[in-house]
């Protein structure tokens, strides 16, 4: 049994990279990047700005919810500077235009049409509320900010450290995203299938990761997906509801159905789930027999892998 667990890791066994190991890590950088992000050194200043850009101080402490999220990419790059994990911050700098591009689309897309279904089958009303430019692009930045630290906490530092101590990255992709939908589990209205399409969703951006080598298409994606939901069409996202949107949810109309939850939203739907792993079944048959675009990991494998043989090689017996 022993020999067995162990042929599932890789050469580079460090002892921090375990799963539960791992997953406590990426938590405690959330949580610290959370708590970095409220310092009223960082929340005053902000929240006036924010203030100004939105007139509505209840619009302005909104986006400082999003923008908060600034606390955890500092802490990222803290938790990765150290030379064991400084590779890791080669994620920043890797993925095309193109791969952010169909990210940012396919977020969006994905969850304007849950929500189309919503309306067509008149689940919600929804009405112009405004545009206003500036509050618009804020948001839209902000949003970025929050959804590219999930990403970067889990995407990039949980899924690369699990990448780099297991051999299968299926691994990295189903760890990584039980986490993240475990760090939903106290938003309002959570339920059993709220939590799973959460859990769907981390698969999906974890196959950005593994099949295009795309961090910004995963954070562009996650961005996509929160920025309509929330700030678009002005629907609870993960249970929490914008003051300012484009357009306007008229509460007294909604109701649940197969595509909306009350309670929840878009999030919360067997539309949403099926949608979600359509989109997986997809990106698993286009880019089938392709395998990994970049296993940052495997240059090191392959020098512990030679070491170990020639350690091997240097202890048996001669032969008579």
């Amino acid at each position: 049994m022993k020999e067995k667990i162990l042929a599932l890791l890789r050469p580079t066994k460090k002892w921090y990279d375990l799963l539960i190991i791992g997953a406590i890590l990426s938590v405690l950088l959330v949580f610290f990047g959370q708590g970095l992000g409220y310092l009223n050194v960082i929340a005053y200043p902000a929240i006036d700005l924010f203030t100004k850009i939105t007139g509505s101080e209840g619009s302005a402490q909104f986006m400082y919810m999003y923008f908060m999220f600034i606390g955890i990419w500092l802490m990222f790059v803290l938790f990765c500077l150290p030379k064991r994990n400084h590779k890791i911050l080669g994620g920043l700098k890797r993925g095309s235009f193109k791969n952010a591009m169909a990210g940012l689309l396919l977020g969006f897309g994905s969850n304007a049409l849950c929500i189309l279904f919503a309306v067509l089958h008149k689940d919600i009303f929804l009405s112009f509320n405004k545009f206003s430019p500036a509050p618009f692009f804020a948001f839209l930045l902000v949003v970025m900010i929050q959804s590219g630290a999930e990403e970067l906490a889990d995407r990039t530092y949980l899924y690369q450290k699990l990448r780099r101590r297991y051999k299968s990255p299926l691994v990295a992709m189903i760890g990584n995203s039980l986490v993240f939908a475990s760090l939903h589990l106290a938003n309002p209205g959570v339920t059993f299938l709220s939590v799973l399409n959460i859990f769907l969703f981390g698969i999906i951006t974890s196959l950005f990761i593994y099949q295009y080598d795309g961090l910004w298409g995963a954070i562009l994606l996650h961005t996509g997906w929160n920025f309509s939901q929330s700030i678009f069409f002005g629907l609870p996202n993960s249970g929490i509801v914008s003051e300012y949107s484009v357009f306007r949810l008229e509460a007294a109309s909604a109701r649940d159905s197969f595509f909306y939850s009350v309670a929840f939203g878009i999030e919360g739907t067997i539309a949403s789930l099926i949608i979600e792993i359509a989109i997986i079944a997809a990106m698993i048959i286009i880019h089938k027999g392709k395998g990994e675009a970049n296993d940052i990991w495997a240059e090191d494998c392959a020098r512990l892998e030679a070491a170990a043989k020639e350690a091997e090689t240097a202890e048996a017996p001669a032969g008579n």
